[in-house]
Order: C-alpha cells, then sequence, then structure tokens
C-alpha cells in the first residue's frame, strides 16, 4: 500500500505503524540545515537553478528545496511564523550573497552592518540586538530587554509578544496553499516559550538566579507571559488548524548532564504555564503539540507528558540519562518521539559513512517498533558536514526504515 506523506505521519503519530518511517528533512528550525552544508548538498544533488532561502537568519538555516527535499524522502514541510527570526518578516524576499559566497534569498529586511572587527550585528535603532562574530557560523544574541528589570512595573512596562493582523493573514493562506498544493504533512511553528523566553528576555545567568531568589517575581512574568501566548493562540488556531497537523512550541530544558532546573522547580514553576497554553490547544484544536526541548530530560518526561505534550524533539540520546532503548520502552506509548535518527555531536561529525550508517540503522531498530517515531538528526546539520554524510543518514533512514 502506497501512503502520501501526510498520511504515513499521521499514523505515525498515532502509533500506528505505516508502510515506513515517515522522515523530516528540515521542517523545523531545530532538524535543519546550516546554509553552507544545504549548498555543498545541492551541488553534490546537481541542482542548480534559483537561489535558496536562508530563512532562519541567526541559526543560519536554509529552506530545503522541492527536489532536494524529495531527494532526501521528506514528508513534512513547515509553516512559518511571520517573522521567524529578529522580527524580520518573510513577506518579501531579497537576493543577497554570504560571507562564505553563497548567493541565497534573505527576508527583505535583512540588512547586517559590517563592524571594523569584522564582526556583523543587526541592530534595533540603536541597539545591537544580535553579533555574527568574524568568520562566525551564526548571529548571538546579545539583547536581553529585562536584562535590568527588578520589580512587577518593571513586568508591567514590558511588551509581551502579540500576533498582527498581517501575520494571521500570511499565516491563513500560507496555511490552505501547503495544504492544497501538497500532500506533505504541516509543521507549524508557534513558540510558546516559558523558560526559555525568560533566558532571553532576562539574561540567562539573571533568569536563574530569579527563579532561585525571587520566584514571586518570576511567577508574575511567566503568568503574563503565558497570558499573551493564549491571546496569540485565539487568533492563530483559527487561522490554521484545518490545514495543519503539528503544533510547534519550544522550550530547552536540559544540559548535557541533566536538567537545567531540578524537577521539583519545573513541576511547581514552569510547569503550570506548559499546561496552561497547551491545555488551550487541546480544548481548541484536533493539533498534535511538539516540545522542543534539548539536552537530558529524562527526569522531566512525566511532567511534560501530564502537562500536555504529544512530541518529544531532538531526543539526545547522548546527553545523559537519554538512553534510548529506555526513552522508548518507558515513553513510548505516551510520546512521538521526533529525531533520535542520528547523533550530531559526535557521529554525524566526526564518524565515517560506515558508522554513520551503522548508527543511523540501530536507531530506527529501537525506535520504530509500533510507530511513534519519525525519523531526523538529532539536531542541525551543521556547516561542515559533507554531502555523502548527510545523503548516508537519509538514504539508511529510507532503505531501513520500511516496515515488513
Amino acid at each position: 500500500m502506497s501512503l502520501t506523506s501526510r498520511e504515513r505521519v499521521l499514523l505515525a503519530l498515532n502509533h500506528e505503524e505505516a508502510d515506513r518511517i515517515p522522515i523530516d528533512f528540515g521542517a523545523m528550525r531545530s532538524t535543519g540545515i546550516s546554509m553552507t552544508a544545504y549548498m555543498k548538498l545541492r551541488e553534490k544533488l546537481g541542482v542548480t537553478e534559483g537561489r535558496p532561502k536562508l530563512y532562519d537568519l541567526m541559526q543560519w538555516l536554509a529552506e530545503p528545496e522541492l527536489p532536494v527535499l524529495e531527494r532526501l524522502h521528506g514528508d513534512v514541510i513547515q509553516l512559518h511564523r511571520y517573522s521567524p527570526t529578529f522580527g524580520l518578516d518573510i513577506g518579501a524576499w531579497k537576493e543577497w550573497t554570504t560571507p562564505d559566497g553563497c548567493d541565497v534569498l534573505v527576508p527583505h529586511g535583512f540588512d547586517p552592518v559590517l563592524m571594523p572587527d569584522g564582526s556583523r550585528v543587526i541592530m534595533d535603532g540603536d541597539t545591537v540586538i544580535a553579533r555574527m562574530p568574524k568568520d562566525g557560523h551564526w548571529f548571538d544574541l546579545e539583547y536581553n530587554p529585562l536584562a535590568n528589570a527588578t520589580s512587577y512595573s518593571d513586568i508591567d512596562n514590558y511588551q509581551f509578544p502579540t500576533i498582527s493582523d498581517e501575520e494571521i493573514e500570511f499565516l491563513s493562506r500560507e496555511a490552505k496553499r501547503l495544504h492544497d498544493e501538497t500532500d506533505y504533512a504541516i509543521l507549524a511553528s508557534f513558540g510558546g516559550n516559558i523558560f526559555e523566553a525568560g533566558q532571553f528576555d532576562f539574561g540567562w545567568a539573571n533568569f536563574m538566579a530569579l527563579l532561585a531568589g525571587n520566584p514571586d517575581l518570576a511567577m508574575y512574568y511567566m503568568d503574563k507571559l503565558a497570558d499573551s501566548h493564549i491571546e496569540q493562540l485565539k487568533k492563530w488556531l483559527p487561522a490554521v488548524k484545518d490545514y495543519v497537523h503539528i503544533i510547534q512550541v519550544g522550550d530547552d530544558l536540559g544540559m548535557q548532564t541533566g536538567p537545567q532546573i531540578s524537577p521539583k522547580m519545573y513541576r511547581e514553576m514552569i510547569k503550570p504555564f506548559h499546561a496552561r497554553i497547551y491545555q488551550y490547544i487541546k480544548e481548541n484544536s484536533d493539533l498534535f503539540i511538539f516540545l522542543h526541548s534539548c539536552g537530558s530530560i529524562y527526569h522531566l518526561l512525566p511532567d511534560i507528558i501530564d502537562a500536555g505534550v504529544d512530541i518529544i524533539n531532538p531526543v539526545q540520546y547522548k546527553a545523559a540519562d537519554m538512553d534510548p532503548v529506555r526513552l522508548k520502552r518507558e515513553f513510548g506509548k505516551h510520546l512521538t518521539f521526533w529525531g533520535a535518527g542520528c547523533d550530531t555531536q559526535q557521529v554525524l561529525t566526526h564518524g565515517s559513512i560506515e558508522e554513520i550508517k551503522k548508527e543511523t540503522e540501530r536507531m530506527i531498530s529501537i525506535f520504530a517498533p509500533g510507530g511513534g517515531f519519525v525519523f531526523t538528526t538529532v539536531h542541525n546539520i551543521l556547516r561542515e558536514i559533507e554531502p555523502e554524510k548527510v545523503l548516508a543518514v537519509y538514504d539508511t533512514a529510507y532503505e531501513h526504515g520500511w516496515y515488513r
């Protein structure tokens, strides 16, 4: 039986075995590929017409073109937010050449300033909000708007995220187009960050200190933030829910060695806001909730599931306590594992082609049985990764991902 990509993904998300495991290549901002690596890949594949879109300016990620997506057996495409990075909208594009010579398209408002030290910066008025060092590979955030906040009035005066009528029009149009013109599953990026948003707004150290030292103020901020997310969802969901299948939210909760915060702190301070947002989504749509959370999060997964998450990504199985066999055994009935296809820290970066193929086969053998698995690399493919390695991962997933 031949299935469409959309049918294949939906079966997997319902914990059923399809004809083969679904594959994601670049359909989310943590399953993507560096533009530099992508340009080498498209050249290897003989794709020469046009310019690819550099849609994620912070992480320097390429939007996979249809010929490349088809060659790598992708089953998922992405519905972007209107302004995915740095507040720059993707309503129009312009030609640009990257510092390493890639001819690409970038959002029309992208105009980085070259500094005397060779770095490039993105400005908001007179404020530097992000910087790419000389010879750097991506932009690092430099501005934390609540870095000096110490009072409730500071929080009250902060402009929390909103969603514009222009974005709603864009989302509604794009969601319908992607649904009607393709048979791919559609992953819709939303955001909805709570913990990570605090780190961006206050600065990492400041927010972690606030959680421990002034929890009432931290909770006040997160309560207002959750309210702002739900107000956005009141417009976002009606615009897209009839056309898309997955809503992607994010909050990096893990480190390499364990969670960033204790399970107790997550349960008491972060989970209530996650649950409020995810419950609103469940009550107002049939979308699967996809949480991106890097690192070692094994000890948080029971509460993450209880909060309403259906899909976990990236399944960083080289981190502490993230043994893949145990993850599948303990949580495979409750979660779809979206990722875990091949480690990007060590195996893809430093391994041989044969080691990459062997590791990919091993991960498929663990996660594929019973459905609940969408294949992709553990995180973004970095600029140094050669096309042969990329093809080794995705061709192995296609060849060995068929259910018998």
